[in-house]
């Protein structure tokens, strides 16, 4: 086996991290990213509403608090598993999912990095009849620049973004 040239295995407090974050209002702190494997805290988003379609297994372990993930079943419906402190999930590649969380609750996401020019999927959903409002896609190279945040900033900053084609109705901005 061929050891990687002058690697310090990164050891981190969990609960250092999460103070952190709490302190600054971060809501993600990148612990490491290589080629293989991308691991982060992510602090909960009160106004989280969206899809997140990984191109990689996520596992996510709550560290304090509660998450309600949301998810989209193969038949299109929407359903919820619910996370409490100490609990550890699986999410497969693919799967459209919400985590959703309140800002003093934290998670460990642990998954692969990305590949050279692979695509997340974010998606919204109409809340008064299920409809897709809206999708944005970005290469996520650094997940330390926070991809949701962009995402989230590119939708709400449109109205057209969050109008329903189907229905007429439009998902206010909660920020």
């Amino acid at each position: 086996m061929k050891m990687p040239p002058a690697f310090k295995m990164p050891l981190v407090d969990l609960e250092e991290v999460s103070t952190e974050l709490a302190r600054t209002g971060r809501r993600v702190h990148v612990l490491w990213q290589e080629d293989e494997t991308l691991a982060f805290v992510a602090r909960g988003r009160e106004y989280r509403s969206e899809f997140h379609i990984n191109p990689a297994d996520e596992v996510m372990y709550m560290l304090r608090g509660e998450m309600r993930l949301h998810y989209r079943t193969s038949e299109g419906k929407e359903d919820v598993a619910v996370l409490t402190e100490g609990s550890i999930i699986y999410t497969p590649s693919g799967i459209p999912h919400s985590p959703r969380f309140p800002p003093d609750a934290f998670a460990l996401i642990i998954e692969r990095k990305r590949a050279n020019g692979e695509v997340d999927r974010f998606q919204w959903y109409c809340p008064a009849c299920d409809g897709l409002l809206h999708e944005e896609r970005f290469v996520v190279s650094d997940y330390a620049l926070d991809p949701v945040s962009k995402a989230y900033a590119t939708f709400f900053d449109s109205e057209p973004n969050r109008t329903c084609t189907a229905c007429g109705s439009v998902m206010p901005d909660p920020r």
